[in-house]
């Protein structure tokens, strides 16, 4: 029952992947044109074409030996001994002991990585991007009363510097007039 349900469900995949490729595309016979077909077509075009030409025959027994020299390992292994691979490895057993120490912590580790907190992300930063413009609204409302809070200040200053010096002027002009009238300041 299994085997007839994923037959199933991938006929209806392969439908639909032909239906993105094909769209509503139609065969000469009116039918809708089907991937499977065309490859098969292809393959056999490809396959009577490489049985008729003699080389290519040759090509096709020879072409295992092409894979393997197109390996990029291949080089390695004609090229480097057993021996002296086995010398790189214990060259670099302490990096590898400590690359698989750090594997193993992550290892470990991967419980914290699965849990609903990491999983809560994406909905908590569409949260923190909000109060994080709200921040910056904030901090250009601070900026601006800082601003003014310092103009105040310096009209306070300014204003206390008047007053300062009126005061400074009324003392000498008091200390001027009792003089003239011959009374000793009160200290």
């Amino acid at each position: 029952m299994d085997k007839k349900l994923d037959t199933d469900s991938l006929q209806m995949r392969l439908q639909a992947l032909e239906n993105r490729v094909y769209g509503e595309r139609r065969n000469k016979s009116g039918k809708p044109v089907k991937c499977a077909e065309s490859v098969a077509r292809i393959q056999s075009g490809l396959t009577n074409t490489a049985n008729k030409r003699e080389r290519v025959k040759i090509l096709h027994k020879k072409i295992e030996d092409l894979m393997k020299y197109l390996d990029p390992q291949f080089t390695d292994h004609i090229s480097v001994p057993d021996a002296m691979k086995l010398e790189f490895i214990l060259a670099e057993e302490e990096f590898l002991l400590s690359q698989a120490a750090l594997l193993e912590q992550v290892n470990n580790l991967q419980p914290l990585l699965d849990s609903t907190y990491i999983r809560d992300v994406p909905e908590h930063a569409t949260k923190l991007q909000r109060l994080s413009q709200i921040h910056i609204k904030e901090q250009d409302q601070t900026e601006a009363q800082s601003i003014e809070v310092k103009k105040l200040f310096e009209e306070y200053n300014k204003m206390m510097f008047l007053l300062s010096k009126q005061f400074t002027q009324w003392d000498e002009t008091l200390r001027k007039m009792e003089e003239a009238k011959g009374i000793r300041p009160v200290e």
